[in-house]
């Protein structure tokens, strides 16, 4: 079956950090970038990171860059998304997506 299923979210205090899994199935996870797009409550979506095929090529939103590191393993089929320092204003819902795919997503809630 081809799919992407998140793992990982929860409730945080601010200044906390979760891990964020994605695993894939069903496709050839090496031959596709991988994304990671939230959304927060009433808002659009938003981009928040990628990763090439390889791994060796990343890239962050502004909002997150030097707090979130999107990694990934391919002999795992797996990409994850390691967030530090984590702010009220990074509470979404958390989808990995590669160019045809969006997995079903991870609620990510940071309160005290």
């Amino acid at each position: 079956q081809v799919q992407l299923v998140e793992s990982g979210g929860g409730l945080v205090q601010p200044g906390g950090s979760l891990r964020l899994s994605c695993a894939a199935s069903g496709f050839t996870f090496n031959n596709y970038w991988m994304y990671w797009v939230r959304q927060a409550p009433g808002m659009g979506l938003e981009w928040v990171s990628a990763i090439n095929q390889r791994g060796g090529s990343t890239y962050y939103a502004d909002s997150v860059k030097g707090r979130f590191t999107i990694s990934r393993d391919n002999a795992k089929n797996t990409v994850y998304l390691q967030m530090n320092s984590l702010k009220p204003e990074d509470t979404a819902v958390y989808y990995c997506a590669n160019a045809a795919l969006w997995g079903q997503g991870t609620q990510v809630t940071v309160s005290s």
